[in-house]
């Protein structure tokens, strides 16, 4: 009887050390989880903020076909977060009231959507100089042009404007801080 009370003794602490074994995993499981569940939340904000900076393109594409006179983009207009020349680094700008505009659209107020995200856009010309665009200041996209070869009906027949001369090039920046601090940065060139 003597031999089968040491082994009772030996079972006991192997089975206490797999339980704390066991209890060790379960922990790390669990932190697993919870480190995979914030990784997924911030990257769903920080695709959230990139989707949201659309309307910060959107309204700055909006503002430029709305300019009447040509010649306004020919100067800098800071007030409606517009740039004549080039900045090679559009984060250094400040991305207060006095260097870009808010976002405007459905569901936008004062340049913040409805999920907290605050939109500000930025355009910068591609050029070295103000002034009317010159080649070999201003960099230049191609002219408009006609047909497709998929069938699509010529920008004539669509009522497009349709010119042989060269657009000269805009950089449009939008800016999103979400709620949480995300910042994003997406860029467009358009002519």
């Amino acid at each position: 009887m003597q031999h089968d009370r040491k082994q009772r003794g030996v079972v006991l602490f192997i089975a206490l050390i797999a339980l704390v074994v066991m209890s060790l995993a379960a922990v790390a499981l669990i932190r697993s989880v919870d480190t995979n569940t914030i990784i997924a939340g911030n990257l769903t904000t920080k695709q959230s903020a990139t989707i949201s900076a659309d309307s910060g393109l959107e309204t700055a594409l909006a503002w430029m076909t709305t300019t009447i006179n040509p010649t306004a983009l020919e100067v800098d207009n800071a007030a409606q977060g517009y740039y004549a020349t080039q900045v090679t680094n559009p984060t250094a700008f400040n991305w207060d009231d006095s260097d870009s505009r808010p976002a405007t659209g459905y569901g936008i107020t004062a340049g913040t959507d409805g999920s907290g995200n605050a939109i500000r856009y930025i355009i910068q010309r591609m050029c070295r100089n103000t002034g009317a665009p010159a080649p070999g200041n201003c960099l230049f996209g191609a002219p408009v042009v006609g047909s497709s070869s998929q069938a699509v009906r010529d920008a004539p027949h669509a009522g497009a404007n349709v010119t042989t001369e060269q657009s000269p090039m805009y950089r449009v920046t939008a800016k999103v801080t979400s709620a949480k601090n995300t910042v994003s940065y997406i860029q467009a060139f358009v002519y």
